[in-house]
């Protein structure tokens, strides 16, 4: 386990590392989740394997502290990250972002664009999204204020999203939780979908094939993005369809035939 201190109080965020070659590649889990139990078995398989690996915790999630007077926001998140590659000495990584943490690569990628080389965003949040009462997503937990998720709206949220979710999600803070939903579904400015179309990197949309087509998807790829439908899953692309999405995410990670 390795571990950085990202916040002036203190706070450590916490990682697993796999030994490789460069460029490093950086794991990013979504909300409520964790990187090692989300990517690890894609990560190690034959068609990723060998390039030095950061399976990363987002600050209030996993193996990461969980402070609760940190704010939770899409820039807090992508400056913690970026303190995390400034201690590892790593530059030019190779991002892949699932969901919450697509949207946190984004934003590190547009702040800090010396630390990213590449974007692999699987099935991430592009756009603001409204609060619903009773969803199982960030929407539905964005739908409580703060006081009312942490005094038993948590519980109902539990409840709802299954055993899955609920085993990682019970690793994060209660106000890691909230406050970082309630900030993905406000999104950012630009949006995130603007700060995506504006980078000047490769980048790839991975997304359910039943999901598609992803809205704006002209716009994605007028401006360079690769936009890519993964069959036989859910939005939990690399846990439903590893092999797909390992192929996928490689020749995503691939420059003229080389890895």
């Amino acid at each position: 386990m390795h571990t950085a201190t990202v916040t002036d109080k203190g706070d450590q965020i916490r990682w697993v590392e796999l030994p490789g070659r460069e460029p490093s590649r950086v794991y990013v889990h979504g909300l409520g989740a964790t990187s090692p139990a989300y990517f690890t078995e894609v990560a190690v398989d034959p068609l990723l394997a060998g390039h030095r690996s950061l399976l990363i915790d987002l600050l209030g999630h996993g193996i990461s502290d969980r402070p609760t007077s940190f704010s939770y926001t899409l820039e807090s998140h992508a400056d913690a990250v970026a303190a995390v590659l400034a201690s590892a000495g790593v530059t030019g990584a190779e991002l892949i972002g699932h969901s919450m943490g697509g949207s946190v690569a984004i934003v590190l990628a547009a702040r800090h664009p010396h630390l990213v080389s590449r974007l692999v965003l699987v099935d991430a949040n592009l756009d603001p999204l409204p609060r619903t009462p009773g969803a199982s997503g960030s929407s539905g937990i964005a739908a409580y204020s703060e006081q009312e998720f942490l005094g038993g709206g948590w519980e109902e949220v539990r409840d709802r999203v299954g055993v899955h979710w609920s085993s990682t999600m019970r690793l994060a803070g209660l106000e890691a939780l909230h406050r970082s939903a309630t900030h993905l579904v406000r999104g950012t400015v630009p949006t995130m979908r603007e700060l995506l179309l504006d980078l000047k990197i490769p980048r790839t949309y991975l997304l359910p094939e039943v999901d598609s087509p992803l809205s704006g998807t002209d716009a994605l790829s007028d401006a360079g993005v690769s936009v890519v439908s993964i069959p036989d899953c859910g939005h939990n692309i690399m846990l439903d369809n590893p092999g797909a999405f390992v192929r996928a995410t490689a020749a995503a990670l691939t420059d003229h035939g080389r890895p």
